[in-house]
This record gives C-alpha cells, structure tokens and sequence, in this order.
C-alpha cells in the first residue's frame, strides 16, 4: 500500500537532505545482486534515521537486521566520537555487502557486525544503548523489544520498522497471517507499555518511536 502519491513521494525526498553517494552506490548493487532489494532502507527514510541519530547523538546504538547495511550507515552518522554501532543479521549470505559497504565508509572503526540469532547475541553484548533499531524478522518483534529494553538507558530511543505493515495492521489478519497478526498486538501493546512512550510516524511502511521512561 502506497500511502501517498508518487508525486509526493518523489517532492518530500526532493526537498530533503541529498544521499550521499557511497549509499547511492550500495542501493544500485544491492538491487543488481540481492533478493528482495525492496528491503533497503532508502533515501527518505534513511535520512529521517540519520536526522534521528544526530538529534539524540547517541554513544551506543543497536540495530537488529542489517540487511545490505544501509540504514547502520545512515545512523552512524549521529555518533558520538569513540561511539559504536552493533548490527546483527542472521543472513551470513550477506556479509560480503555489508564489509564492502562499511569499509568504505568513515565509520569503519565504529561499525560492529554480528551474523547470527539477535535473541542469542544481545545479551551477551555488555552495553548499555541509547539509540536501538528493530528491522528483522516481524514475528519476532514482541521478543527483540523484551531483549533490548533492558539494554537501553532511560530517556533512550528503540525504533520499529515496517509496523503499518503495507496497511495489513488495519484489516483482519488471514488465518495463517502470522506476522500481521503479531505486528496488531505489538502495536498495541507498546502503546499501553507503561516502561515506554510511544508514537508511530508514517515513514514509508511505518516507524514507531518508543522513548524509554
């Protein structure tokens, strides 16, 4: 479901802030040589990231689903200096990318990749983040928020993609729809969490914002 016109989709990324170009460079091969190459972040929206992490200058951030590495990049823009970005995805297919990509990067130094289970690896991460970006497997969601909680510092920031779900979340779920179903009851369930304050921006396929108290 496109939420708004082509043309106002094409006028909001025209009036944003540029992509840089080694970014530009990993979407056009990330299209030439990956499945699903709709994943990628994207322009707008990793702008919007990157807008987000310099707004909170964040020492530690944590991103679960690194795909290509495109959004890790725009959010390392924001760093403290001496501060480190955590990416795990449990696709080792797409390790080669990622290296290639945040090798050429300036963030090199700070951009840490993990390959394997999220549920597995957080809590052996000894960090406390203030910036955390959920993007993987949607059936998932409820347990990466637990994980992550934790592990981030009062006043911190998780984040949620895809939570409108191509529109699916307000509609009812087909019987073997389990990621909508699940992305219904993690939507509402952040909004009645006590532990966080909660507001979804309708960025491309939706970001929830969740501020912990």
């Amino acid at each position: 479901m496109h939420f708004l016109s082509a043309a106002l989709e094409t006028y909001i990324t025209e009036h944003s802030e540029e992509e840089p170009e080694l970014l530009r460079q990993l979407t056009r091969e990330t299209h030439l040589k990956v499945l699903r190459p709709r994943m990628i972040t994207g322009h707008f929206q990793g702008r919007v990231l990157s807008m987000l992490s310099k707004i909170i200058q964040p020492k530690y951030i944590l991103e679960i689903g690194t795909y290509t590495g495109y959004s890790a990049l725009c959010m390392a823009e924001g760093l403290q200096e001496g501060g480190q970005l955590h990416t795990i995805d449990i696709n080792e297919e797409l390790e080669g990318i990622q290296r290639k990509y945040i090798g050429k990067s300036e963030f090199a130094d700070q951009i840490i990749l993990h390959t394997g289970d999220a549920l597995e690896i957080i809590p052996e991460l000894d960090v406390t983040f203030d910036l955390v970006f959920i993007d993987a497997e949607k059936t998932s969601y409820p347990d990466y928020f637990e994980s992550v909680l934790s592990k981030t510092r009062p006043g911190g920031v998780i984040l949620s993609d895809n939570v409108l779900w191509s529109g699916k979340v307000v509609e009812p779920p087909e019987e073997k729809d389990a990621a909508t179903r699940i992305l219904q009851d993690y939507n509402r369930s952040l909004k009645e969490d006590p532990r966080v304050e909660t507001v979804i921006l309708p960025i491309r396929d939706g970001i929830t914002l969740s501020r912990v108290r």
